[in-house]
């Protein structure tokens, strides 16, 4: 994987000129890869430190580096590096994982890979801003300059891991309002790779802002499936069919009793099909399906939602609809929270810039979090260290440490080496 970021970094398009160019643009940029991979700010100083003691540093013989540039170089190189250049590894990941037979084992209903997306901001900010940034006005009468990204994700109900596809990054051009913004790039993220994964069989999860016609048509036209979010205050015109035949005594419904270990929980399903999604008598014909989770004993209502589908609900199908179609908070829970609070520090301000900077970093750090995933999935050493170690945390604390110390020749050393002090055995 490292290799083929390498690649991707050698077609950054150099902007420099005279003689300034000291630094091979593909050093800078797998140095800036290279701190949030291994969740250590000091990592290069360190390895500067460690070329002068022992004349070699891991810095090149894990990262592939020849020099190792300042953090302020590192910044002014690839400010003008759009993240365009590295999206390519993204795809690749994705097909060596569906070459290892990976992904089968992930797929859900009618044998769908489940896509999950959602905005989030990566940089919010009073004063730094540049051409890209988006802006709110504050009530105080300031502006606030931010970042936002689409950040499209496989999940699986049941599995706490998610696998990272490539971002779309929500530009001022978009609006100001969330669900323009959001809806905009999510329509660009489906035009640029939705032949790619409708061909595997994917369904587009999404919250209410995605169940609008025209990106329902958009999922359609590409041959992507889709469960997502409808509420009632969106929808009138679907909830007013639906409070017909629900008065007419035709809408479907099912019930299922779940014991939890201590009281049961009772699934009330209801669900309809060919049901138009606006009052236009062209719009979309989609499938509803609704859960409402009540406790047995106390008739505490646990949970309610509703979804829209393009498959057929019935009574054998809605309760894996119905499971899928929760499945869209990992991207929440499992995705951004994680690069949020685990060490990846998504919100931290790395390095703003006049120009693509912020976005081309927080790529970055996205595709150190994607490795991450992939090494969990695939390395047996790496799973049975990072089990051992308990938390995320202390990996890194302890792979910091090592890579301080210690120089290695490649990434089966630095495992072997941690596995062996771990004294593990894998089974």
């Amino acid at each position: 994987m490292i290799e083929r970021l390498k690649q991707a970094c050698d077609e950054f398009p150099d902007m420099r000129t005279g003689k300034n160019s000291v630094y091979d643009l593909s050093d800078v940029g797998m140095s800036a890869f290279s701190v949030f991979f291994t969740q250590s700010p000091s990592f290069l100083a360190h390895q500067r430190d460690m070329k002068l003691r022992k004349g070699r540093s891991n810095a090149e013989s894990l990262f592939h580096l020849s020099e190792i540039p300042s953090d302020n170089q590192i910044r002014n190189l690839l400010d003008p590096v759009s993240p365009r250049y590295v999206a390519p590894v993204y795809r690749q990941v994705f097909l060596a994982l569906e070459q290892a037979k990976v992904l089968e084992k992930r797929r859900s209903f009618a044998k769908q890979l489940l896509v999950a997306i959602d905005g989030t901001e990566y940089f919010s900010s009073k004063a730094i801003h540049c051409e890209n940034c988006s802006h709110r006005e504050l009530n105080n009468g300031k502006t606030n300059y931010f970042h936002s990204v689409l950040t499209p994700v496989i999940v699986q109900p049941g599995n706490e891991t998610v696998i990272s596809l490539e971002p779309e990054f929500i530009v001022p051009q978009d609006g100001h309002e969330k669900q323009d913004c959001e809806i905009q790039a999510a329509k660009r993220w489906v035009e640029k790779w939705g032949d790619f994964y409708a061909k595997r069989g994917v369904t587009i999860l999404g919250d209410d802002l995605f169940s609008r016609d025209p990106f329902c048509q958009a999922l359609k036209d590409k041959g992507l499936h889709l469960i997502l979010v409808c509420k009632p205050d969106s929808h009138t015109f679907l909830y007013e069919t639906v409070d017909f035949l629900a008065a007419s005594g035709v809408l479907a419904s099912k019930v299922v009793r779940r014991w939890v270990g201590r009281y049961a929980e009772v699934y009330t399903y209801r669900y309809a099909n060919n049901l138009h999604l606006n009052s236009d008598p062209d719009s979309l014909v989609v499938g509803w399906c609704e859960v409402t989770v009540r406790r047995e004993d106390t008739g505490e209502q646990l949970y309610k939602n509703a979804f829209i589908t393009d498959f057929e609900v019935t009574d054998t199908t809605v309760e894996a609809i119905v499971r899928d179609g929760r499945a869209r908070w990992k991207v929440e829970n499992e995705n951004n929270n994680v690069l949020k609070t685990k060490g990846y520090h998504i919100e931290h301000n790395f390095g703003h810039g006049n120009q693509y900077l912020a976005s081309l970093l927080l790529s970055l750090n996205l595709l150190a979090f994607l490795f991450h995933t992939v090494l969990d999935l695939v390395d047996e050493q790496y799973r049975a260290i990072r089990q051992a170690l308990g938390t995320r945390r202390r990996f890194f604390q302890d792979l910091d440490s090592l890579l301080r110390y210690f120089q290695f020749e490649n990434w089966d050393q630095v495992l072997a080496f941690m596995f062996k002090g771990l004294e593990l055995d894998i089974g």
